[in-house]
């Protein structure tokens, strides 16, 4: 039994942007046009990590990038490759060639500023130029600004250490959010009856801006929640090192330690502070929660 062809869209897709929707939009089409599984071929590590050296925070694990190209565009089949020396020593040409034989490519669709192989030597120009020699189709997507900018994910990422969530959000197209398991901590929430769950982002995923934003929690269920989001080193009245991520639910009580659990973030509510005493904690978290609910309502 022969293997169904695959449309398959090739990227990086941090953040899965405005700009990769657009990918993304056009592989499901042309996927529909032949009959095609609609794909997506992306990497496990930046390959900046190997090509210059520099660690790139990345603005959404694995994992999360999965969540939001299935979720928002519907795109179940997601492969990903492991980026490694020899794949970045690949020739551009034995690269596709390896995708037509492996994953029967039918047609390809990459961004404007696409490149691989050796050095960068795959263009998108010798992309067009090959995919004619094999009578396959292919799609170069032209950038896509937004608020006067071109959009990617170097300017997410920094708008995202800035904590102007919301403009980050724009340059998405969804909230940007964080998926894990939640943890235990050092249960004060429940001291104060305000329940946190505990989360934290990937090793080698951007932490935002330290502060606190309103936030909505998608548990498994299904169920969706208001909720308040503290991202820092647990400024409350003592100082400590460990980057946490701790959400308090609003209108919710049960128990949630080791569920995997999705939170969305909105809007930056204010810094991070160390508070006096815990009155004046309990006090902050009323305003705030004030805050999360009048942002939504």
């Amino acid at each position: 039994m022969s293997r169904r062809k695959r449309a398959i869209a090739l990227g990086f897709f941090d953040g899965v942007h405005i700009g990769h929707a657009e990918l993304l939009k056009m592989t499901k089409y042309r996927a529909g046009e032949t009959g095609a599984v609609p794909t997506v071929l992306t990497f496990d590590a930046h390959p900046d990590n190997f090509v210059k050296g520099v660690e790139v925070p990345l603005i959404t694990s694995p994992e999360s990038r999965v969540d939001i190209i299935r979720r928002y565009f519907g795109i179940e089949s997601v492969v990903f490759i492991h980026f490694s020396r020899a794949v970045m020593q690949m020739p551009w040409r034995d690269f596709l060639d390896a995708l037509l034989r492996e994953l029967d490519a039918t047609h390809f669709v990459v961004g404007h500023d696409f490149c691989f192989g050796w050095k960068g030597e795959g263009t998108t120009e010798r992309l067009k130029e090959y995919c004619r020699e094999k009578g396959i189709g292919c799609d170069v997507i032209p950038e896509v600004r937004l608020d006067g900018v071109t959009v990617s994910s170097t300017i997410i990422r920094s708008l995202l250490l800035e904590g102007d969530i919301i403009r980050a959000n724009r340059l998405l197209g969804h909230p940007h959010s964080l998926i894990d398991t939640v943890g235990h901590g050092y249960r004060l929430g429940v001291k104060l009856g305000t329940p946190t769950i505990n989360m934290q982002f990937s090793q080698g995923v951007l932490v935002p801006r330290h502060g606190v934003y309103v936030t909505k929690v998608f548990l498994e269920n299904g169920e969706e929640h208001i909720a308040v989001t503290n991202i820092g080193v647990r400024p409350k009245v003592r100082q400590e090192e460990k980057v946490s991520v701790e959400s308090y639910i609003l209108d919710f009580s049960g128990n949630l330690y080791e569920y995997r659990v999705r939170v969305d973030f909105h809007a930056f509510l204010r810094p991070e502070k160390k508070f006096a005493d815990i009155s004046e904690l309990k006090a902050q978290i009323a305003e705030d929660a004030q805050a999360a609910r009048a942002f939504f309502s």
